[in-house]
């Protein structure tokens, strides 16, 4: 009995008009009981577009269909469009199945392996990748020129308005009007910013008022610098700034002013623009913006878990480092008192040094680099055997096309541009294959041993010692994990290539309260 894997796939776009994937399924699970199939896997993406192969299920099914024997020796789709809506992709990963036995099959496209079914399954690819991108283009010119004429097109409705429904022809497009309670709380925080507040005192002022954030939380920093730099608020719409066909395409943002009620008036809102702009980084003291945190992302707070963030004390001359939760809501919240963060980083920066050359800590290091080394080598034969099966396959392709010139019933201009094509995949991955080869090469087989480690690692305890802020960071981040920061202890996690170390019960650093930091 044939061995089977389903494979569905819907669209992340909304007009995808293919089943959905229950249908999807339905159809496939009947194919099996008529064809005689045992199912092994059913893989499922939802909201994954064909026009990649960056699909999470897809690629762990391909992964197991690698594996020796492979699980199953076929795969199902309800069309080819669902394997991949890029050409390119579908001959890389269909040719990389045929290598481990493993043949794709289209319930509704059935083809064979004759050159004719081959020709076949080739043009309906084509036409698919050509209607996946061409649908791209005329959904984003239908969106720009709806956007253009004042409608709401985004996924989400901006806090401080609803959507309503607008009959525009023969569909239903979407405006803005203003949400009065949730609206009213936007022309709060722009008459905070107005008489001069930052956006982490209005996030105070917020949060002390029991007002609640879009999502019914309490206000973060982040939350009420986005409601401060949306131009919505203004009346203004924007749309197209993002987007992979917006960039490909060089298409510059739709812009409509007074596309819809204003929460605040212009004047307002530029003016908030400007505050925001002169506390920018940009502009802060040469001090504050080039003052290095080593430990930023890696130190935590020992009382509520929040991560520890660097900052100056008012008067700028001190740095230290402060629980964010602290920083973002206030200080009711949390309990921990700064730390400086010389002090700080020196302690952590000692600790690291001293477990470097730990003779544990070198065997281990010696034997989890050549067990790194030997799975890098592995993979690199791996990939040389994948990309060897691709530059055969498309080699394969080119003599077939060569044969049929050569008959004569085609003419060179119409197999020109697939010639073309075809010659310049098998020159990139040849160029590859180059690259992989030398990877591979035997003087690359080099196998450590410990004095070479502990040589390394002297460089790196030097480095930790003498080295810039940029390169201790970098060797920081090698060896721990986190930093956990209460007022009864400090614990530094050590992580790979070492074992897990946590030094617990360490004096905690001084507390210097200088610079007024305590309550910022």
């Amino acid at each position: 009995m044939k061995t089977t894997a389903l494979y569905a796939r819907v669209s992340s776009e909304k007009q995808d008009v293919d089943l959905s994937i229950s249908a999807q399924l339905k159809a496939l699970r009947e194919y099996v009981h008529k064809h005689g199939y045992q199912i092994v896997r059913e893989f499922v993406d939802e909201a994954e577009s064909g026009r990649t192969a960056d699909r999470p299920v897809f690629q762990e099914m391909i992964a197991l269909a690698r594996r020796k024997p492979a699980p199953f020796d076929t795969i199902l789709v309800w069309k080819l469009a669902r394997f991949a809506r890029n050409r390119e992709d579908s001959i890389i990963y269909k040719s990389l199945l045929r290598k481990h036995g493993v043949q794709v099959v289209s319930i509704n496209e059935p083809v064979d392996n004759s050159p004719t079914g081959k020709m076949l399954e080739g043009i309906i690819e084509v036409i698919d990748e050509f209607y996946s991108a061409n649908l791209a283009q005329e959904v984003t010119r239908g969106m720009r020129e709806a956007a253009s004429r004042g409608y709401w097109v985004s996924a989400g409705t901006p806090y401080g308005y609803r959507r309503v429904k607008i009959r525009d022809g023969d569909v239903e497009r979407a405006k803005l009007e203003l949400e009065p309670e949730a609206a009213a709380v936007v022309k709060h925080i722009f008459a905070l910013a107005s008489s001069g507040m930052g956006v982490v005192e209005i996030t105070k002022r917020l949060n002390a008022e029991g007002i609640a954030s879009p999502r019914g939380r309490r206000w973060g920093k982040g939350a009420v610098h986005n409601v401060l730099v949306n131009p919505v608020y203004a009346g203004t719409l924007v749309w197209g700034k993002s987007g992979h066909y917006h960039r490909s395409a060089g298409l510059t943002p739709v812009t409509v002013e007074s596309a819809f009620p204003a929460v605040v008036d212009r004047d307002t809102y530029e003016t908030v623009q400007v505050q925001l702009r002169s506390r920018g980084p940009k502009v802060m003291a040469p001090r504050t913006v080039s003052s290095r945190y080593l430990l930023s992302g890696l130190l935590r707070c020992g009382e509520c878990g929040s991560a520890m963030s660097g900052q100056p004390g008012k008067s700028g001359r001190y740095l230290y480092y402060v629980c964010a939760t602290k920083t973002r809501v206030g200080r009711g919240i949390c309990r921990s008192r700064p730390v400086p963060a010389n002090t700080m980083e020196d302690f952590v920066l000692e600790k690291v040094r001293d477990v470097l050359l730990e003779d544990d800590h070198v065997e281990e290091m010696v034997r989890l680099v050549n067990e790194e080394m030997t799975a890098l080598r592995s993979d690199l034969q791996g990939k040389t055997r994948a990309i060897q099966a691709q530059i055969t396959e498309v080699t394969h392709r080119l003599d077939r096309l060569y044969d049929v010139l050569e008959t004569g019933r085609v003419s060179l201009d119409d197999l020109a541009p697939r010639i073309k094509s075809l010659s310049g995949r098998r020159g990139e991955l040849e160029q590859t294959m180059s690259q992989l080869e030398r990877q591979n090469a035997p003087e690359s087989n080099y196998m450590f041993d410990r004095k070479a480690v502990t040589d390394y690692l002297r460089e790196l305890k030097a480095v930790l010692r003498h080295g810039t802020a940029s390169e201790q960071k970098a060797v920081l981040r090698c060896f721990v994990r986190s930093v956990v920061k209460s007022d009864a202890a400090v614990t530094v996690n050590y992580t790979a290539p070492s074992r897990p170390v946590t030094q617990k019960n360490e004096a905690v650093p001084t507390l210097v309260q200088s610079g007024g930091a305590e309550g910022t």
